[in-house]
């Protein structure tokens, strides 16, 4: 199992967090998803977890990535 930690860019309620969860579940490979809403942070862990697919997602629903 693999796992991925992002941080993204408005994340700053539960809602957030529901539409992230929600979004991030219609891709297929994650088992599981966190979100933590004062770090800004999401985790990700599954099996085939693709950074570019999971990058867009977030951009699309409106969490952009932050890049280090």
């Amino acid at each position: 199992m693999s796992s991925l930690q992002l941080k993204a860019r408005n994340i700053k309620c539960s809602g957030c967090a529901v539409n992230i969860k929600n979004g991030l579940a219609e891709i297929g490979g994650i088992d599981s998803i966190a979100v933590d809403i004062d770090s800004g942070t999401v985790d990700i862990q599954g099996n085939t977890i693709e950074l570019t697919t999971i990058t867009s997602k977030l951009s699309e629903l409106g969490y952009p990535v932050i890049q280090d």
